[in-house]
């Protein structure tokens, strides 16, 4: 089941948000005040933002962090997949597939979906390109305030 975070969601978000900003899936770890303003964020209904919690059999398995923009590349709404985490234990269940589906299914008149991936993170790379997502051959480039 795949469902917007809830307000009681805060503990077990912020252990998952954890474990995935200090693992080899990003390049680098995230302070727990930015998590903290992640969740208030993700509870406000902001129109920008949407969390999901990610559960199997009942049991929040993982989270996905989405925003929202336009791409002047493709004349449209882009939904960007800022974060997706599944537990370990919970990882070759077919749950990456099944969120990517229901994202699909969710936003039926965005022109493009878009993600970031660490290069080490191999595993990730080969479900995102069978699922369809090419490489995108810009380099990123931010300025944190």
């Amino acid at each position: 089941m795949i469902r917007d975070i809830a307000q009681e969601d805060k503990t077990v978000f912020l252990e998952m948000a954890e474990e995935f900003y200090s693992s080899k899936a990003v390049v680098h770890n995230v302070d727990r005040s930015v998590l903290e303003t992640i969740f208030k964020v993700a509870v406000s209904n902001s129109p920008y933002f949407r969390a999901l919690i990610i559960e199997d059999r009942g049991v929040s398995v993982g989270f996905a962090l989405l925003s929202f923009s336009f791409a002047t590349e493709v004349g449209g709404p882009v939904v960007l997949l800022e974060d997706l985490y599944i537990r370990d234990e919970c990882r070759g269940k077919g749950l990456g597939c099944k969120f990517m589906q229901f994202m699909e299914h969710e936003y039926p008149l965005v022109k493009r979906f878009r993600l970031e991936v660490a290069k080490e993170n191999k595993r990730a790379i080969d479900l995102y390109c069978k699922l369809g997502f090419e490489v995108l051959e810009y380099v990123q480039m931010v300025k944190n305030i």
